[in-house]
């Protein structure tokens, strides 16, 4: 039953998306940006970290993608509650975990696929990379969408406008890129940074992937990645099930 009902919400949402094709084009602009105009200037200097410039900016660049675009995911359940598409799911017998599946699979599939198109890019730019880590590296923008999805849907339905809803990602997103190091290693960051940084997750996922993209699978960075990217996703998607449950959606 929770499999059929997250398919139909993925199907339904899905079709949305397809008839928006220009949604998986221009949501990877900006970090195909950076990819352009500030990689280049990352070559020839010492990052103090495993790897050349490409396999240190790029797994931050996926999981830049990951983080705005799943955080912002929750505007479209705002214009639904407006059009009356969440009071209708009311009285439908469909669980409130396959409403949240469904929608946050359909956008991991979305970044994912972004997050292709991003990588060859940076292919062509002359990024190397060992094809295991590469999909590591998708898995891990998977999870990461699914997580923040779930928790910017939540966030949606208690905000009531989007007037509301952005100023609140917008103060959670850009402190949690600058101090996750996705642009470059903390480790060229003062020591209060640094230690500072430790705190917030998306630091441990961007360095398990940035292992990854060098070879290495089997250490400390890839097991405190996956554990916290897991355990991360865990509690963002019971925390959006019981929101869905309470809104009656």
């Amino acid at each position: 039953m929770l499999i059929r009902d997250t398919a139909l919400i993925f199907g339904r949402c899905a079709r949305q998306t397809v008839r928006s094709r220009f949604q998986i084009l221009f949501g990877m602009l900006m970090p195909l940006l950076y990819l352009l105009f500030f990689g280049p200037l990352l070559t020839e200097l010492p990052l103090g970290s495993r790897g050349d410039s490409w396999q240190v900016l790029v797994p931050g660049l996926l999981l830049q993608l990951g983080l705005f675009g799943a955080a912002f995911a929750g505007f479209a359940i705002i214009i639904e509650n407006q059009w009356g598409v969440v009071e209708r799911m009311r009285v439908t017998p469909v669980s409130p975990l396959a409403l949240l599946l469904g929608r946050v699979l359909r956008d991991a599939v979305v970044f994912v696929i972004q997050s292709v198109l991003l990588v060859l890019a940076a292919v062509a730019m002359g990024l190397r990379a060992p094809v295991t880590g590469i999909l590591i590296g998708f898995a891990f923008v998977a999870v990461l969408t699914v997580a923040l999805g779930s928790l910017s849907y939540a966030l949606a339905l208690k905000l009531s406008t989007p007037q509301e809803f952005g100023p609140v990602i917008n103060a959670v997103t850009m402190p949690s890129m600058l101090l996750s190091g996705l642009m470059l290693p903390m480790a060229l960051a003062p020591a209060w940074l640094d230690v500072l940084s430790h705190f917030m997750p998306f630091r441990y996922l961007v360095e398990a992937v940035r292992s990854a993209y060098v070879g290495e699978y089997a250490n400390a960075d890839m097991l405190y990645g996956v554990l916290v990217a897991v355990a991360f996703m865990v509690l963002a998607v019971t925390v959006g099930t019981r929101v869905f449950r309470k809104a009656g959606a």
